[in-house]
């Protein structure tokens, strides 16, 4: 069962360069530059090795053959490429512009895959049928609306997944048969919250539908595929909000697992009896998050995975007894994508580490043997000497222990280490031990330490602190920062007087919070895809999203809340910050739109403060091409270069 939340070539460089300017980077008409200095192409030549990394996840394993579909990039964007063996050559199989997702082979025959794109990087994404036969490519939905969570029935004819085809915001449930785009037909209508479809029964009588309403509340029906009636398997009881993960039927149809923090502070892992709705925790021995999970085909073994102060581990659990195996031979990582072979003996997965990019691996259940199928490049470069990531903790104001990921730079850099403050966005988020990827250069090249923290509000340590920066107590994750940077200054390796703030998304919004708030004790700060004002956010945000970000924001629609938000917002506060930005920011962003940055930008010039403004004409939430994400990387190091290192 997939997880909830499931982000190389010379010529890319290349392109950036003009020969007659040979001594700086130019960048591609799509992008547009303000305030960005020329960047001098020995930079890219310094940095270019740590662009050339690769990273791979697991999609789909064929139903009859031991070989799979994995996503993985050798030009600009991630696409679908077939892996016939362990270790076996990576054969491209889609060619676009934009990122491809997804690659699921039709569970009988495997004629063809189905797979998702959107354009541009403007989520408006949509279903495709790839014919293995013929390399033809179909249009299964629209075009214009946005299709999410393709989920296959077992006989392989019919395929589930939720659309905003009826009024552009809500999510209902459509069937297709992949091989008559005509049979496309919506099932039933659902009103507010994410809702996509996450299992059949093993009659395909019915369909699993999951909702998200908020990260403290979620619910899962049961949708009847003949009638469109759909019942309410997790109706709220008490005043507690409650959340579920996704639901999987059992081998007989006689009951759900699926994950909960019902009289929990953590997601654990349960079996309701659909006769007499009780429910039976399997993992209440665990006080950590069951985050992923996936039934073996013949149902007698469980797969899942724990995430334990940020790092995964995989248990198999058998169904009858309760026992359970923890495979302790796995480094120390993030585990992601699990997915049972047919055979029921190949359980797939992906892992990333601080030492390695993703990969995509496979577990042989009768054996215990462990094989790597993908070896993702590095660039040339050994990472076997990189840092390896430590777990930190700081006391913030109100004597809370705050947790982080840290990076030391490597032993060659002498003397106190200047430091970047990674944030991560979400909020609902968590910084894990994770490959770096191209800010494995600012570590082990230009000896910046690298600390990620999961400030009140990240995920992975308990429904209480995710629900701790929810409304009005917004500015208290900007406070677990203040209490970061004095702990900074209390580590003799580290410079508190050499700090940058980098984060996108929502931890771009905190990067800007933390400028404005202590400005004086950083030198820059770096926000991409970032709100600058949550009232002017949650106003012109995606349709689809704005109720969801409400439920964590606060409703802009009330007076006390608007004020609130008016009054915390970075955008109003612009005259307290001090020290130069690096904006990033894509167009065609539906989640935070252009404008969010643009005004950030237009009121940072008036005040008189440095402003690099780097905006790409297509992307969306976050930059996906490889060339622009080496564009922004190159501005980003030269930034560091210019405010930071001197």
């Amino acid at each position: 069962m997939k997880s909830l939340l499931r982000i190389l070539s010379v010529f890319s460089l290349i392109t950036h360069v003009v020969v007659a300017q040979s001594d700086v980077i130019v960048p591609g008409d799509n992008l547009v530059l303000d305030g960005v200095p020329q960047i001098p192409s020995s930079l890219a030549e310094t940095v270019s090795r740590y662009t050339e990394f690769r990273l791979a996840s697991i999609t789909s394993w064929h139903p009859t053959k031991r070989e799979m579909l994995i996503n993985t990039r050798f030009a600009e964007t991630m696409q679908v490429h077939c892996v016939d063996h362990p270790g076996g050559a990576r054969t491209q199989l889609t060619f676009f512009q934009d990122r491809v997702t997804g690659g699921f082979y039709q569970p009988k025959h495997a004629t063809y895959f189905i797979f998702s794109k959107d354009s541009g990087g403007n989520e408006a994404v949509q279903l495709y049928r790839y014919d293995l036969l013929t390399s033809d490519i179909t249009l299964l939905t629209d075009g214009k609306s946005r299709n999410y969570n393709p989920t296959w029935s077992h006989s392989g004819d019919l395929l589930a997944y939720g659309s905003t085809k009826r009024n552009g915001k809500d999510l209902d449930l459509y069937i297709i048969n992949p091989k008559v785009p005509q049979s496309n037909r919506m099932l039933t209508q659902f009103d507010g919250g994410y809702t996509v479809p996450v299992d059949w029964s093993s009659d395909d009588s019915k369909v699993i539908c999951y909702q998200y309403i908020s990260a403290d509340e979620s619910r899962l029906y049961i949708v009847d595929v003949a009638s469109g009636q759909k019942t309410l398997l997790t109706p709220q009881e008490g005043p507690e909000k409650v959340a579920y993960g996704f639901g999987e039927f059992g081998k007989d149809g006689k009951g759900i697992y699926l994950t909960t923090n019902r009289d929990s502070e953590f997601q654990r892992l349960v079996y309701v009896d659909l006769a007499t709705k009780q429910y039976k925790f399997l993992t209440s021995h665990i006080n950590w998050d069951v985050e992923e999970f996936d039934l073996s085909p013949d149902g007698r073994t469980m797969a899942f995975v724990t995430d334990e102060d940020g790092v995964s581990r995989l248990r198999l659990r058998d169904v009858t007894t309760g026992k359970e195996n923890l495979i302790s031979e796995l480094p120390p990582g993030v585990i992601s994508g699990l997915e049972w072979h047919k055979n029921g003996r190949d359980l797939g997965f992906s892992l990333e580490s601080a030492r390695h990019p993703a990969d995509v691996y496979s577990l042989d259940l009768q054996t215990g043997k462990i094989e790597r199928w993908t070896r993702s490049e590095t660039g040339g470069l050994n990472t076997a000497g990189f840092p390896e990531a430590e777990l930190v903790r700081w006391r913030s104001f109100d004597g809370r222990m705050i947790s982080g990921v840290f990076y030391r730079p490597p032993a060659k850099f002498k003397g106190p280490r200047p430091v970047m403050v990674d944030i991560h966005g979400g909020p609902e988020s968590q910084a894990r031990p994770r490959f770096g990827g191209r800010n494995n250069y600012i570590l082990n090249e230009l000896g910046v330490a690298m600390l990620l923290p999961n400030i009140r509000g990240s995920a992975g340590y308990g429904k209480s602190y995710l629900a701790l920066d929810n409304g009005e107590r917004r500015t208290d994750a900007v406070k677990d920062i203040g209490a970061l940077l004095d702990w900074i200054r209390g580590q003799a390796t580290l410079d508190a007087d050499r700090i940058l703030v980098h984060g996108g998304s929502y931890g771009g919004y905190i990067t800007l919070a933390v400028a404005a708030t202590y400005g004086d004790r950083i030198r820059g700060a770096v926000p991409y895809v970032a709100p600058s004002n949550l009232v002017t956010f949650l106003e012109n945000t995606n349709s689809m999203i704005r109720d969801t970000r409400r439920a964590e924001f606060g409703d802009e629609r009330d007076p006390k809340m608007r004020e609130f938000l008016n009054k915390i917002a970075p955008l109003n506060n612009v005259e307290k910050i001090k020290k130069p930005l690096l904006v990033i920011q894509g167009e065609n962003d539906p989640r935070v739109p252009y404008r969010e940055s643009e005004q950030l930008v237009t009121a940072a010039k008036k005040q008189g403060i440095p402003v690099w403004f780097l905006v790409a004409k297509d992307e969306g939430h976050g930059f996906v091409k490889k060339r622009n994400r080496d564009f922004q990387f190159y501005s980003t190091v030269h930034f560091i270069n210019e405010y930071l290192l001197k």
